[in-house]
């Protein structure tokens, strides 16, 4: 399962939520199931955990520990067996108001696989190996190649997987036969054109389908070179080839080697995607007519409504609720966007206070909006200069148009 930006935020803001629950003894329990694993051999698992949880001394410890480890047995009884990428369960008594303590029960099918069968018993929950699948989830091509042979894979997140290995029928450089020189070296040649077509014809079917983000070569010396500039990748995968690396391998191990070394390039891959973005949103403002950009939460809103909007660009530091209240007093009924830990918005007719009837993220709200018009969005991380720009001087939220608006309408 692939994460939108949306679905990542989303996903992000949930552990964010689990994080901050803390325990007063080792009695928060994580569990992670891999999708591979027998639920009746996790059960054991527990009701062994449950046996040993009697020597426990504490007996407040004891007794919030048994009752999570039969919360999570009383789940595990729905599945037959784990979803497609498998189970995390967040389950114990965490701290609560006064001296008080409540159950807390998550279960989370994770956007990536779960490799390893984990349990933990702590004063907090374990999030490391989510936290892990969340970042960058597009996807890439990988090619390694030599004379001998050729691997093709994706990075899926932080995932390689491996497509396909191509073996080569290129003969040794050692003639044979008495053949000359110059027909021997002609036969090497074009059974190296055929090699790399074939490579190329395998990695076009394969990739080409993918909606891969970018292509990523590798290989030893001038070999990677001759197949990238040689007519055998399609013209759509040529396009988006962004980096050449010498590797010594070109095995399943060689697509790792490639990753590794294109780490730097991919992490600045999406930053310097954000920051054009970014520089063409300013370049729009700086228009002595404004150009084709608006900024600000009711601006964008209006421009949205209107449909004028091509891309909406949203910070992810923004830190809104857009909440529904009415006033107890006169009945007033109204829509505002707040910043939490706010306290209930004023009536504008009376000034008494209002009581909150729903609430909604603001980014969840804007992305509805910009669904309904077919608009683009790109959320832009606050960690880049230009990011912490959209953040602090246009409230985080602004957008490239289609058409350009008349000031009245917005």
């Amino acid at each position: 399962m692939d994460m939108s930006k949306k679905q990542e935020y989303e996903f992000k803001k949930a552990l964010e939520k689990i994080q901050e629950l803390k325990g007063r003894g080792t009695e928060l329990i994580s569990l992670y199931v891999p999708p591979d694993k027998q639920i009746s051999d996790v059960a054991s698992y527990l009701r062994e955990e449950m046996s040993q949880s009697s020597n426990i001394k504490s007996k407040s410890t004891k007794k919030h520990v048994q009752a999570a480890l039969k919360s999570i047995l009383s789940k595990l009884k729905y599945f037959k067996k784990p979803p497609e990428n498998g189970l995390v369960f967040f389950v114990g008594h965490v701290s609560a108001a006064g001296d008080q303590t409540e159950m807390i029960s998550e279960t989370i099918e994770p956007p990536s696989p779960i490799e390893t069968f984990m349990y933990r018993c702590d004063s907090e929950f374990y999030l490391e190996p989510l936290r892990n699948m969340v970042g960058e989830r597009k996807k890439y091509g990988l090619v390694v190649v030599d004379r001998s042979e050729a691997t093709i894979g994706l990075l899926n997140g932080n995932r390689v997987e491996t497509l396909t290995n191509v073996q080569s029928l290129i003969p040794s450089k050692h003639s044979k036969g008495g053949q000359s020189a110059q027909r021997f070296e002609r036969l090497i040649e074009g059974a190296a054109h055929q090699y790399f077509k074939k490579v190329g014809d395998k990695a076009n079917r394969l990739l080409l389908d993918e909606n891969i983000e970018g292509l990523i070569l590798g290989g030893p010396g001038a070999t990677k070179d001759e197949f990238a500039d040689g007519d055998y990748l399609h013209h759509e995968l040529q396009k988006k080839v962004v980096d050449r690396f010498n590797t010594g391998y070109t095995d399943e191990y060689g697509l790792r080697e490639l990753v590794k070394m294109a780490e730097d390039t991919l992490s600045d891959l999406e930053v310097v995607k954000e920051k054009k973005l970014v520089n063409k949103l300013l370049e729009e403002i700086r228009k002595p007519n404004g150009g084709l950009a608006t900024y600000g939460e009711e601006q964008v809103k209006k421009a949205l409504m209107i449909g004028a909007v091509d891309t909406l660009l949203i910070s992810d530091g923004i830190n809104k609720k857009q909440v529904e209240a009415v006033c107890g007093e006169c009945g007033h009924e109204d829509e505002f966007s707040l910043t939490p830990p706010a306290k209930e918005p004023e009536c504008p007719e009376c000034g008494s206070y209002m009581e909150v009837e729903n609430k909604r993220d603001i980014i969840d709200e804007l992305y509805e909006q910009a669904e309904n018009t077919g608009s683009s969005v790109e959320l832009i991380s606050d960690e880049s200069e230009e990011g912490e720009l959209l953040l602090k001087a246009f409230g985080g939220i602004a957008a490239i148009l289609r058409f350009r608006i008349d000031e009245g309408l917005v």
